[in-house]
């Protein structure tokens, strides 16, 4: 039997896509996962926001990051787990958001996503542009 289309992935299969795709280890704090360290789906747009339970939209993340995460925006808690002294894959966040930027732009809607996933790539750039504090 052929893999489901991602769009047509339940769940588990999803947060096993995403393992694959990105990992198997939490984009936030960078702990690898184990029977200790369980993964979860973790939506860039939260779901309150917003977001769709579409795998452009997920990244693989650890319980704790994503129930302390919130619905705090992507660059804010990217910065929050630095500061905590928690090793982010800012790599894998940049493209999980372009690749919903593209996501949304092909299949239409997604109105309220759309303008937070621009919002958050904006922070990103500016991010990049910013020069960063010795020791930082």
């Amino acid at each position: 039997m052929p893999a489901p289309h991602p769009r047509q992935a339940d769940r588990a299969q999803r947060l096993r896509l995403a393992v694959a795709r990105d990992g198997a280890r939490c984009v936030w704090c960078g702990r690898p996962f184990s029977g200790l360290v369980p993964a979860t789906r973790e939506h860039l747009v939260p779901r309150a926001k917003g977001g769709p339970s579409w795998l452009e939209n997920e990244v693989p993340a650890c319980r704790r990051c994503n129930g302390q995460r919130g619905h705090r925006g992507v660059v804010e808690w990217l910065e929050e787990c630095e500061r905590r002294g928690w090793h982010p894959d800012a790599a894998v966040v940049e493209r999980a958001l372009a690749s919903l930027a593209e996501a949304i732009a092909e299949r239409g809607g997604q109105r309220r996503a759309r303008e937070y996933v621009l919002a958050q790539q904006r922070r990103l750039r500016r991010r990049h542009a910013e020069p960063r504090p010795a020791g930082a």
